[in-house]
């Protein structure tokens, strides 16, 4: 959001190690870091009302726990789900927009009658639950009630590949604007895609020359079928390739131990776990309750061989700078950069939201 033109009021971050990460590039005078109110923070504990009517925007990542795919998939009976408190933070501030995200898994038929209430209820965030009031009751309810809704509200699944991250990562955003006769909110258009990176790889061979590389041939049946599509349509797609893996840590080189770019031993191959290939987008890094996962985040080098990514490379992949440095442990750091929605993607959003608000 700094990056999309936004500056901070406040800001709420619940995981200590999180927040001391912040913090430490924040005494550093990291660009756009520099201004951030980085506070450990319950939202439960925070009164909006003295921010209604200040705030443009109001952006977060309600905790995806008690949503995905692992875990006991509570849902709302869940004490970590706190869209709840979203929707009160809608309600108090009464920005002129909004921006949430979480994992893709609560658009999913188990949660999405849940997704349906978090959405009904963020366009009248006034007309709050009743004592003893079901989520189903409340939605009907919401669904049932006159007038114009306060917020007109959008959401869309993501791909943050399609947004200039190298990482494959799905998302939901829910996007939310003050309803008003001259804005009408629409999806967010992706600004990359396969296509393009198939493109340059096995039409035109750009991508190989501009990594020095001599031209390889797809690696799979799919890549194959459409790159002889591509060839037969002869148009380049208007899009911008996905950025690989390649891209993405060009010129770090191999770990030297500088600016946590440490080598971790132990990384091996195992069904289901068979590391990123270097010339497409990451899969999506993971956090893990008990350590960072052993087959998730790590490379597939040239030579067949694996490694796990450095926290360098893996802020690189989250869309970080080089001079944004990680002040705990490989695997706390791991942990947070798995947690994290990366920055590519945030700011494509927080820009798309600022241009319909503004």
């Amino acid at each position: 959001m700094s990056r999309a033109g936004f500056s901070h009021v406040l800001m709420a971050e619940f995981d200590f190690d999180a927040v001391e990460t912040a913090k430490h590039n924040k005494a550093r005078a990291i660009e756009h870091v520099v201004h951030w109110p980085v506070e450990k923070t319950d939202v439960r504990d925070i009164c909006w009302e003295p921010l209604r009517g200040q705030l443009a925007v109001v952006s977060g990542g309600p905790p995806c726990q008690p949503f995905g795919i692992g875990g006991k998939k509570m849902g709302a009976d869940d004490a970590r789900d706190m869209w709840p408190e979203a929707v009160r933070a809608i309600r108090e501030a009464a920005p002129e927009g909004f921006l949430f995200e979480n994992v893709r898994n609560i658009a999913g038929p188990k949660f999405r009658s849940y997704l349906e209430w978090v959405l009904c209820h963020l366009a009248r965030p006034a007309l709050t639950r009743e004592t003893g009031e079901t989520h189903e009751e409340h939605l009907g309810r919401l669904m049932r009630a006159r007038g114009k809704p306060e917020y007109q509200v959008a959401w869309q699944v993501v791909n943050a590949a399609d947004y200039g991250a190298p990482q494959i990562r799905h998302r939901v955003l829910i996007f939310g604007v003050r309803d008003r006769a001259n804005v009408t909110l629409i999806s967010m258009p992706p600004t990359h895609s396969h296509d393009r990176l198939l493109w340059d790889q096995f039409v035109t061979g750009d991508y190989w020359k501009r990594h020095g590389l001599g031209k390889r041939a797809p690696s799979c049946a799919r890549d194959l079928a459409r790159v002889r599509d591509l060839k037969a349509c002869g148009v380049a797609p208007s899009k911008l390739p996905w950025v690989t893996v390649r891209d993405a840590i060009q010129g770090l080189g191999e770990p030297d131990g500088a600016r946590n770019h440490v080598f971790q031993p132990g990384a091996r191959i195992y069904p289901g776990h068979t590391g990123s290939p270097l010339d497409r987008p990451a899969k999506a890094l993971k956090a893990g309750d008990h350590g960072v996962p052993g087959g998730e985040n790590m490379m597939v080098r040239d030579d067949g061989s694996v490694r796990y990514f450095t926290t360098r490379e893996a802020a690189r992949l989250v869309g970080l700078p080089d001079d944004y440095l990680f002040p705990r442990s490989w695997s706390e750091s791991m942990r947070q950069l798995g947690n994290a929605v990366p920055a590519q993607l945030g700011e494509a959003a927080g820009r798309w939201l600022r241009n319909i608000i503004f």
